[in-house]
């Protein structure tokens, strides 16, 4: 199998997401790293056309989305949402004009957040329907990383919600979504691999598995394995110094590259260093996909020189030059003439692609698939999710090692991630199972 790719084995669930998916349409889209997530979703989005608009619960997450924030969209505050919070939009035309809509990453959406959603869904739009009518899909994985919780919300979520996720808000129930779960890996191939990952996500280990993690665990320290392999950690103080002494200890030439930034754009979000100082022969990766399709966000090279504003790296033994690229913030809003949800751009950040890539944080490396990955337990533990994450960046178990024995406690498992009660089966094969979340279910299990 392959030549399988998300369009031939998902054409049945894609065809029937197209149909309606259900009683309100309301769809959550979910699946393990590399089951082809991000495909689909470019899927229907491109079905749902320009009455759509996409939101993500970070900056970056929504650039990489080419989305807006769910902040900014809906004028929520960076804190607890209260019921007061939600009130009429200066841009409730948009919401009106929306038909769909989208959030990527819903694992690290809060309960509060999509009860915030519906309720200024339904007051913008003059509708008492769930979401005020609007379709949504919400995608995501459970098994990545969570919402950010403070030690005072957490208590008051348990209260309020039941739980912190974002299925705890009880319009999620409501709105009677469907589940669409991916099975089918595209990333890696390898039968053992594939189980270990499945051990790891779900947080069962066996004793083959440990037999395998076993005989991944280096001799080697992190920053001696930056030599060979991207070093994975949990730390962005322990990446930059990794990638800082590694850039030192080059011979060559020294180049700094400043960033342009214009309108909105807030350096949480910036997708590389603002100065980003290069040396002919280091390490990079690129951050961009090529729209020519010569390298994709992930690829690795080395620097071999630099014009006035352009890098020349070589890239699996080609060498490419690459100019400067801008990032783009984006916010919706409506076009009187056409009566049509348009996308503005409110910021831009114009850098070279690249990022030094003798290390990167676990987070920054969520979507991407190495070839030689060292995870760096040891500079502190990890969240829920995070060794998941970290492990399925790998594309085989060869290309991977560890810095010690995997404790059972970096296996971080917060199994309220999972309690969203009982589904109904619609359809279930190795590749999908399709579902509907059980209304009637009054208390979660």
């Amino acid at each position: 199998m392959t030549s399988a790719t998300p369009d031939t084995v998902y054409a049945a669930p894609a065809e029937w997401v197209a149909r309606g998916a259900g009683a309100q349409g309301n769809l959550f889209l979910t699946g393990r790293a590399g089951t082809g997530k991000t495909t689909l979703l470019r899927k229907f989005l491109a079905e749902a056309g320009e009455k759509a608009v996409v939101l993500a619960p970070t900056g970056v997450a929504a650039m990489n989305a080419g989305g807006q924030t769910i902040h900014s969209f809906f004028k929520l505050p960076p804190r607890l949402v209260e019921p007061q919070d939600v009130r009429r939009l200066p841009n409730a035309r948009v919401v009106r004009a929306v038909e769909t809509v989208v959030i990527d990453e819903i694992s690290m959406v809060r309960a509060d957040m999509l009860d915030a959603i519906d309720r200024s869904l339904k007051l913008n739009r003059g509708s008492k329907r769930p979401f005020g009518g609007a379709r949504m899909i919400l995608s995501g994985d459970l098994h990545q990383l969570p919402p950010v919780v403070s030690s005072q919300e957490g208590p008051i979520l348990a209260d309020r919600y039941g739980g912190s996720y974002f299925f705890n808000a009880p319009i999620f129930r409501e709105a009677e979504f469907s589940l669409l779960a991916l099975k089918h890996v595209f990333r890696q191939a390898e039968p053992r691999f594939l189980a270990l990952l499945g051990a790891l996500r779900s947080g069962r280990v066996k004793p083959s598995d440990e037999a395998i993690l076993q005989g991944l665990v280096s001799g080697r320290s992190a920053a001696d394995a930056s030599d060979t392999h991207v070093v994975l950690t949990p730390n962005n103080a322990n990446a930059f110094r990794i990638n800082q002494n590694r850039l030192a200890g080059l011979k060559g030439e020294r180049k700094s590259f400043p960033a342009t930034v214009q309108g909105q754009f807030d350096e949480k979000s910036f997708p590389t260093e603002m100065d980003l100082e290069l040396r002919v022969g280091a390490r990079v990766m690129l951050i961009k996909n090529d729209p020519e399709g010569r390298w994709v966000n992930g690829s690795l090279g080395i620097v071999e020189g630099f014009t006035s504003r352009t890098v020349i790296v070589s890239i699996d033994g080609r060498v490419y030059e690459i100019e400067p690229t801008a990032w783009e913030k984006y916010r919706y809003d409506f076009e009187m003439d056409s009566k049509k949800v348009k996308r503005e751009v409110v910021g831009t950040f114009k850098q070279v692609p690249l990022r030094l890539a003798y290390a990167v944080t676990i987070h920054k490396a969520q979507g991407l698939t190495l070839d030689k990955v060292f995870i760096d337990f040891d500079s502190g533990m990890f969240a829920h999710g995070q060794a998941y994450v970290a492990f399925s960046r790998a594309r085989t178990l060869e290309g991977l090692e560890i810095s010690r024995p995997l404790r059972p406690r970096d296996l971080v498992l917060d199994r309220e991630a999972f309690a969203f009660g009982e589904l109904e089966k619609i359809d279930e094969t190795p590749a999908y199972l399709l579902a509907k979340f059980r209304k009637d279910e009054g208390v979660l299990v």
